[in-house]
Formats: structure tokens, C-alpha cells, sequence
């Protein structure tokens, strides 16, 4: 399996960014999906899962009510929209997809999951 994360960047505090993630390699809805984000220094951190049909979603508390994630299963891509970036929302955003018939763990740990894509920097300046 083989994710593209996107759409990061340098934003001001209060504004809002869109991430992709495209996955390919096998079939799509045999995965969950999830989004991490690492800061330098500090651990890899949950930020949001979806299940495979795309009913059920996670959040992390951090970003309750900001952020919210969402999949297409006719394009293969999962999606975070990030609303009222703060500064403390700068790190490395990272996908990750978790086989459901397979994967131990829970969504919302990084053991949760068994494949990764590289990350896309998002950073908001105060």
C-alpha cells in the first residue's frame, strides 16, 4: 500500500488548510484511516481516524470541533480539513492506513496502524 499525503503549508493562526491523502496499491475500504502529526522533539501524536465505510470518525481533543476528516472511497483519498490553525497545530502531518481485517490495536495509536506515507509539513505563525 502506497499513501501521497498533501496539502500542507505556512498559514497565518485563524486560517484553514485542506490535507489529501491518495492511496493506492490494494482495495481501498479493506482500510481505516488515520492522521498523526510529530513535532520536532515531541511524539508521534493522534489527530483524527475514519472508518472504512467513512461512517464512523475519531478526534483527538485537541482538535475537537477544528478539524474533521473524511474519506472518498470512488477516489481512494481520505481528506483532513483543518479550521482555526493554531500555532501549537505545527508538526509533520502524517496518514496511515490500517488493514480492519487484520490490525491489532486501537484507531487512534500508531500501533493501530500498518502503513504510513511520508508526511506534509503544516506550519501557522501567530
Amino acid at each position: 500500500v502506497q499513501l501521497q499525503a498533501s496539502g500542507g503549508g505556512l498559514v497565518q493562526a485563524g486560517a484553514s488548510l485542506n490535507l489529501s491523502c491518495a492511496v493506492s496499491g490494494r482495495t481501498f475500504t479493506n482500510y481505516g484511516m488515520g492522521w498523526f502529526r510529530q513535532a520536532p522533539g515531541k511524539v508521534r501524536e493522534f489527530v483524527a481516524a475514519v472508518s472504512w465505510s467513512g461512517g464512523t470518525m475519531y478526534y483527538a481533543d485537541s482538535v475537537k470541533g477544528r478539524f474533521s476528516i473524511s474519506r472518498d472511497n470512488a477516489k481512494s483519498t481520505v481528506y483532513l480539513r483543518m479550521n482555526n490553525l493554531r500555532t501549537e497545530d505545527t508538526a509533520d502531518y502524517l496518514c496511515a492506513a490500517r488493514d480492519v481485517r487484520f490490525s491489532v490495536g486501537t484507531p487512534d495509536t500508531p500501533d493501530g496502524y500498518d502503513y504510513w506515507g511520508q508526511g506534509t509539513q503544516v506550519t501557522v505563525s501567530s
